[in-house]
């Protein structure tokens, strides 16, 4: 992931776990997503989200998101290394794996910032 985006990434990330520890599991779940179409382009960092998703849906008990983050553990960051991403897909099991979503536009101007000469 390039140096611009990990910040936000990386933000993300740590709002989904204060919102885990406070219990807030909507708030949770969409930093997650958000975290996910931030790394989507990249191997690692979708890996590490569904993850997260994975551990946090045995943590809630949901058997449809375990089932479901499982493959997307296995395939996901293969998809990202050879460029195969579905744009905007926020990694959660109760939305196809290879649906196209629309990128929210906090989440673009970010992208699109790091995507700008000299950024």
């Amino acid at each position: 992931m390039p140096t611009h985006l990990r910040p936000y990434y990386e933000e993300e990330i740590q709002q989904a776990t204060a919102a885990l520890a406070d219990k807030k599991h909507q708030v949770c779940w969409n930093h997650l997503e958000r975290a996910h179409i931030l790394g989507q382009p990249y191997p690692i960092e979708p890996t590490a989200v569904h993850w997260r998703m994975l551990i946090f849906g045995i943590r809630i008990k949901d058997m449809r998101e375990i089932l479901g983050q499982i493959p997307r553990l296995l395939i996901g960051g293969v998809k990202s290394f050879i460029g195969k991403i579905t744009s905007g897909n926020t990694g959660r099991s109760n939305v196809p794996p290879l649906k196209p979503m629309i990128i929210p536009d906090d989440l673009q101007e970010m992208i699109n910032t790091h995507n700008q000469p000299g950024s």
